[in-house]
């Protein structure tokens, strides 16, 4: 079968490309799938616009047909072209989000004199810079810090599956038994962890790659084993690791590792099931019981039959518990008109049987 052409074109003025999907979808969605901007951003460029379909400027909500063609404007992909996104290396006494008061955030200290090397650009004082992957307050090494929203849903978003690596030195006696619990058998806030790759390195050296991001996970984790955890370093995202930067400084992402990113979290194919691990409800007709097999009681070919039980007086459940009290429906004698008796005291289920009452005498107020 042949692939559907699809036209694509990156200049400096614009950026056109024509939707070849089967179904109408959102401009924001789409544009976010084919990795040019976040939803967030690309409802901004509309509202601004910059965006266009078959020459006439979009409008929120707006949706793209097959065959359409979507054109955003030079100043569109100027604007997301200028996102700045860097590496820096975190020292221990500064946090990487939202500070409190007194301490220092990570985004005051990406400044020129703390460039290593050389960027296209530097942040300005009122940057949107913010943190992709917390790294808390006594921990150092790796934080991604990004305005890109596309970045930001490959390294941290929901469905991200981007390991990360940390160096962690320790206290206490490391034996095989710790490190087993560590990899696999912990659980935190009373869900089990995923399963981590813990090394040791040295005597109370470890290396922990992680595919989750708790709270303090890898210091809780610790605690459960009776290790203290003294020093905590991230060395990778990904592809992209810390190498040689010094503590305490930034540098650019630039567009290869940018690309490595989102190449590294997009999602991997479903493998399909081993024909020997299937369920109940994959397995053929014949491998199931049958389900007269599965009942207890008599085969349904010896028990009467609708019209069988529709002749005579009901005196209970044919091969359940006998009426009465105690089981089954309350035995109804017949009346001489053939209806049934209701003298009885209703049982739970029944219905009270309404009397009709004359009308109450009214005494007269003097």
């Amino acid at each position: 079968m042949t692939e559907p052409i699809v036209q694509e074109a990156r200049t400096a003025m614009s950026w056109t490309k024509t939707y070849t999907g089967a179904e109408a979808l959102r401009i924001n969605k789409w544009l976010a799938e084919e990795g040019v901007c976040s939803r967030r951003e690309a409802d901004a460029l509309i509202l601004k616009g910059l965006v266009k379909v078959d020459d006439e400027t979009a409008v929120a909500g707006q949706k793209i047909m097959a065959g359409q063609t979507l054109t955003m404007a030079g100043k569109a992909g100027r604007q997301l072209d200028n996102q700045i996104s860097l590496i820096f290396h975190k020292p221990v006494g500064i946090v990487s989000g939202t500070p409190e008061e007194g301490e220092i955030p990570a985004v005051r200290l990406i400044t020129r004199d703390s460039l290593s090397g050389k960027a296209r650009a530097i942040p300005g004082r009122y940057n949107k810079l913010a943190p992709l992957g917390r790294l808390d307050k006594d921990s150092r090494g790796l934080l991604i810090m990004s305005e890109d929203g596309v970045l930001a849903k490959a390294v941290i978003g929901p469905e991200s599956e981007l390991d990360k690596e940390y160096i962690v030195k320790v206290r206490g006696d490391v034996t095989p038994e710790k490190l087993a619990k560590l990899r696999h058998g912990l659980e935190l806030d009373g869900r089990q962890l995923k399963p981590a790759i813990v090394e040791q390195l040295k005597a109370q050296e470890l290396k922990f790659v992680l595919r989750e991001g708790r709270n303090r996970q890898i210091r809780r984790m610790c605690q459960l084993v009776d290790l203290r955890v003294v020093d905590l370093m991230r060395t990778r995202i990904g592809p992209l690791e810390l190498a040689g930067l010094p503590e305490g400084k930034w540098r650019p992402i630039g567009g290869r590792e940018r690309a490595a990113l989102l190449k590294a979290e997009a999602p991997r194919e479903r493998k399909p099931r081993p024909e020997g691990d299937r369920s109940d409800r994959d397995r053929p007709d014949r491998e199931r019981p049958a389900r007269a097999e599965r009942r207890d009681g008599p085969p349904r070919g010896d028990r009467p039959t609708r019209g069988d039980r529709q002749g005579g007086p009901r005196t209970g459940k044919p091969g359940g518990k006998p009426g009465g009290k105690f089981g089954g429906k309350p035995e109804r004698s017949e009346r001489s008109d053939g209806k049934p008796d209701n003298t009885v005291s209703p049982m739970k289920g029944e219905k009270f049987k309404r009397t009709k009452l004359g009308p109450r005498k009214r005494t007269p107020i003097k």
